[in-house]
């Protein structure tokens, strides 16, 4: 279930000035694009099957330039084939755990790592909640969580394009504990679509939370995210450990601990 989701308890929707930053994605594209031989020397993958996500309204050719980027690191990287993310309709939640069954089976049964996009984000967390012993990691961009839909500046866009009311319960039943599995949240408190609380994990011994200064539209395409998404792959299997900070790496990555009061 979620929190409280009344209006006086539910974060506000980021403000118009950062639904207008959402512009920067561009600059992070061209940026990404400019730092990719410096990306390649991020840790290699071993090969295990890696299923990415689109969020809202997206397809796969949203998350192309992650896709080929880890893809080049050495993972094996799908993306989801189920044309653009129109929200939970009916039989979507079995086409895409046949989707996790079938590459488990195809990989000799390596289990796979989900990497989710906004919406996205939270299909990853329910797959893995679902079939832990077929998921490896599970990695969310940006992913409303927790709190309320009406916390994004894209629940109206979600109402048409799946034809659902966001207060179907449906749509509220995100549990409070994380997957059993490896699980990291990764957001921006500059995110100009999704109230960034929403997106924190609670962490534990296999969750964390990773901040970076970015675009929620950018997401995909950050520089910063791409090094994080490929660190958290490229871990051994059993061998997880949270995301290193340290030395230079905290002037791309801010503490995601520090006070939540502190925008």
């Amino acid at each position: 279930m979620r929190a409280d989701s009344s209006p006086s308890s539910r974060p506000r929707p980021p403000s118009p000035w950062l639904q207008l930053l959402e512009l920067r994605a561009f600059v992070e594209f061209g940026t990404t694009l400019t730092c990719l031989p410096l990306l390649q020397s991020a840790p290699r993958g071993d090969g295990h099957p890696v299923l990415v996500l689109p969020g809202l309204i997206a397809g796969d050719g949203s998350t192309r330039l992650l896709r080929h980027y880890l893809a080049g690191l050495g993972h094996d990287v799908h993306g989801w084939g189920l044309g653009r993310n129109l929200g939970l309709r009916p039989g979507l939640e079995d086409r895409m755990t046949a989707l996790v069954r079938d590459l488990y089976e195809r990989s000799g049964g390596r289990r796979v790592s989900l990497v989710g996009w906004s919406l996205g984000g939270v299909y990853a967390r329910e797959l893995a909640l679902r079939l832990p012993d077929l998921v490896r990691d599970c990695i969310m961009l940006g992913a409303p969580i927790h709190g309320d839909p009406r916390s994004t500046n894209a629940w109206r866009v979600y109402e048409l394009a799946s034809g659902q009311s966001v207060d179907d319960p449906e749509l509220r039943r995100t549990p409070v504990a994380p997957p059993p599995v490896p699980t990291t949240s990764i957001f921006s408190r500059t995110d100009g679509v999704v109230a960034w609380r929403c997106c924190l994990e609670t962490p534990g011994e296999l969750a964390e939370n990773i901040e970076v200064d970015g675009s929620h539209c950018g997401l995909g395409a950050n520089p910063a995210v791409l090094y994080a998404v490929a660190d958290r792959l490229a871990q051994r299997e059993g061998a997880w450990q949270p995301f290193d900070r340290s030395g230079l790496r905290a002037l791309a990555y801010p503490d995601p601990a520090r006070s939540r009061f502190d925008d």
